[in-house]
């Protein structure tokens, strides 16, 4: 008897000193800190706790599905009279279960989805690969990293920067570098940094798995045929979303050995999120034109796992159900846990290959982060082509490795400039997110500061009347500049840029000359002996040139210019030449471009641009667009409909475009000013749901996955602006 005492004695010390040696092992897993940076971290969480997350929680409500709609019920408290009866069911799992799919934008073949859901936690999510494509591997792992690194943010779990060095700042000013000093709360920069570090280590998590399982490197694949490729390996699956879910902070495989002695996984429904990708097709990397954006996806549940299945031709189809597959997750309140849909079929296609977004750097500066920022938001709304206007008369922010007079000249600060390797970072990212950056250096109008240095380094006039006043005589808003189109240099620095950009972004089937609002007046000063329409021909033809030799020799398969009244003197051929439609709606120029055969990029003044109804930002001319063009006016505006276009005409319709001018918009406007509005151009272009009421009436259905997706948005650090006050949010239906 004693004897047995004893050892349960010894049995109970052994399990205290374990729990005693795990709990030091979760709290000090980086090693000894000095004293200072326990300090430092002591007061960090506390700030963590003290900071309200982006949707606060709503422990006050409990919602109902009836009549296939969210209806919200006081949720009785233990202060007032003991246990609820029944568990609390939080608004996004209601929304979620309740009524049509919550999805944005609306799938457009197929979508079935089941109202049960499941919880899980970020930990539990793996991916497993099957493609004979290493390049198309090797980017959709660096997609998965951003993805996780999206769910461990919804989950409301601190990131892995602020994890393993308590450096992350908290509150809204987290300057990263001597270029930014203010961002958004919870910094994209210090994310993006933090997935970069991910991605690495995963990789070389991935490469010493490989070395012990002796499974060969996905670039040992090399020439072989897709067939060759099966045959030999039938199907290479590389498991590595435990090795992301690790890396992406390192209190998770201590966490997860703590909450196996505590059993503090007991409320998860699933012990494994499985996601299977599958990609066979085509290995491209870059977006085409041609690229093929469909895609297929599944959720099915079988005992304690759930398994993802993506299906796709191309690296962008899967990411886009990569976008998918996030809107099919959410928070759970109650539960601090995570939740999925237990099934799901969804097979779906867009129904425009261009689905673009301008925005306008030279106004006014926009910091790498905010650009990012904008590039995310574009990826959930499925917005496939970031259009960036980085230079205008205003300035030349953009620091040519040739020219860099250029940005000494024009820009706005030595801080407000863009390098070769940000634009290039910038492309990089954007593609992981299913997003083609497309530059525009503006030309020949639209050219002025960043363009007077020529006669300095014995290049002669590369622009005409910078600056000249009075403005309005020689260009269509302040400052004025346009460049001079019988100066050889002017192509040969135009041809410098180019190359340039064209290396930073990668190759491309499309690409923006620029084109608009000449002003012949500016011109007829210096050339009035000179058929000036024709000038702009030959320009606009020079430019056409010049980019073909800056590309190797290989022309675009589509080049772009603004329409003016220029673009139907029917000197650029239809077959060459794309034509950016920004006039209004209305105007006969649309029919025109038509009729002439010009593939067309809509963005219509009174539907697609968004920086309207803010305004008069001078005493003099007409300076502003009004009114302020509501989500509504974007998701109801269907030119192709509108003007009747028949089933050939409709082929010259590549998509659309919103356009973000910064006049009176900087970085501290861009997230509300762009969202939610840019994401119904999003569903407008990538679903063309029919719609059959008048004027702006948009369908109850379409109010509630807006106002989910805005809180998404929200979700992920962007500051979208709401669409009608939070009530009506709380009580779908009863506001429309």
């Amino acid at each position: 008897m004693a004897l047995t005492v004893s050892l349960r004695r010894v049995l109970l010390l052994l399990l205290m000193t374990t729990i005693f040696i795990l709990m030091l092992l979760y709290w000090n897993q980086d090693g000894m800190k000095p004293q200072s940076f326990l300090v430092e971290k002591s007061m960090k969480r506390r700030a963590d706790v003290n900071m309200r997350p982006p949707i606060p929680d709503e422990k006050l409500w409990t919602y109902k599905c009836e009549n296939e709609r969210c209806v919200r019920h006081s949720y009785p408290t233990h202060a007032g009279g003991g246990a609820p009866a029944d568990r609390r069911i939080p608004f996004m799992t209601c929304a979620m279960t309740c009524g049509e799919v919550n999805i944005w934008p609306h799938p457009t073949i197929k979508t079935a989805i089941s109202s049960v859901s499941l919880k899980f936690t970020m930990e539990d999510v793996q991916l497993r690969m099957d493609t004979p494509h290493s390049a198309v591997e090797t980017q959709f792992k660096q997609a998965f990293a951003y993805f996780l690194s999206d769910l461990r943010r919804i989950q409301r779990l601190p990131s892995a920067a602020e994890n393993s060095d308590g450096a992350a700042v908290v509150g809204r000013e987290a300057a990263t570098d001597d270029k930014a000093a203010v961002r958004s709360p919870l910094s994209v920069q210090q994310k993006l940094e933090e997935q970069q570090q991910q991605a690495q280590l995963e990789q070389q998590n991935l490469q010493r798995n490989r070395a012990r399982r002796h499974i060969p490197d996905a670039g040992d694949v090399g020439s072989e045929t897709v067939s060759t490729y099966k045959s030999r390996h039938k199907r290479r699956h590389v498991d590595i979303g435990r090795a992301l879910s690790n890396n992406l902070g390192d209190n998770l495989a201590p966490a997860a050995i703590l909450s196996s002695v505590f059993n503090t996984r007991r409320h998860c429904d699933v012990d494994t999120l499985l996601v299977e990708v599958e990609v066979h097709k085509s290995g491209e990397i870059y977006l085409s034109l041609d690229t093929d954006e469909s895609y297929k996806l599944s959720v099915a549940h079988e005992r304690r796992t759930i398994n993802v299945h993506i299906t796709a031709n191309t690296f962008y189809g899967a990411r886009h159900a990569l976008s998918t597959l996030q809107q099919l997750i959410w928070y759970d309140d109650d539960d601090n846990l995570l939740r999925i849909l237990s099934k799901a079929i969804i097979v779906d296609t867009p129904r425009f290959r261009y689905r673009g977004l301008m925005l306008d750097t030279s106004r006014h500066y926009f910091t790498v982060e905010a650009i990012k920022r904008t590039i995310v938001g574009m990826s959930h709304a499925k917005l496939n082509r970031f259009h960036w206007h980085i230079t205008d008369t205003q300035s030349f922010p953009y620091v040519s490795k040739n020219f860099p007079e250029m940005a000494i000249h024009g820009a706005y600060s030595e801080h407000e400039t863009y390098t070769f390797e940000d634009v290039r970072d910038i492309a990089a990212f954007a593609r992981l997110h299913g997003v083609q950056v497309i530059p525009e250096i503006d030309a020949p109008a639209h050219a002025g500061n960043g363009w007077e240095w020529g006669p300095k380094r014995g290049f002669g006039e590369l622009s005409l009347c910078i600056n000249q006043q009075p403005w309005s005589f020689y260009c269509g808003e302040p400052p004025c500049g346009q460049l001079n189109p019988k100066n050889n240099n002017t192509y040969l620095v135009l041809q410098r840029l180019y190359e340039e950009l064209l290396n930073a972004t990668g190759p491309t089937d499309y690409f923006h000359l620029g084109g608009d609002e000449v002003n012949l007046e500016c011109w007829g000063q210096y050339f009035n002996d000179t058929d000036l329409r024709g000038l702009w021909c030959d320009f606009m033809l020079n430019a056409m040139a010049r980019l073909k030799i800056a590309n190797n020799n290989v022309e675009p398969r589509v080049v772009s210019v603004w329409s003016s009244g220029l673009t139907n003197t029917k000197c650029l051929p239809s077959s060459r030449f794309a034509v950016q439609v920004w006039g209004g709606s209305t105007w006969q120029e649309n029919y025109d471009l038509i009729d002439n055969g010009f593939n067309v990029i809509f963005s219509h003044v009174d539907a697609w641009y968004l920086d309207c109804g803010f305004g008069n930002w001078r005493s003099t001319g007409e300076g502003a667009c009004s009114p302020y063009r509501t989500w509504q006016n974007v998701y109801k505006h269907r030119p192709w409909e509108r003007m009747r276009l028949n089933k050939a005409q409709r082929k010259q319709v590549l998509g659309g475009e919103a356009c973000m001018w910064t006049e009176q918009t900087d970085e501290y406007q861009l997230d509300n000013r762009l969202w939610p509005r840019a994401s119904a151009l999003g569903e407008r272009l990538w679903s063309d749901l029919d719609d059959d009421r008048e004027f702006d009436v948009v369908p109850q259905d379409v109010f509630k996955r807006m106002s989910v997706f805005r809180n998404r948005l929200v979700e992920l650090g962007l500051e979208a602006e709401p669409i009608f006050p939070k009530f009506c949010a709380q009580h779908p239906g009863e506001c429309i």
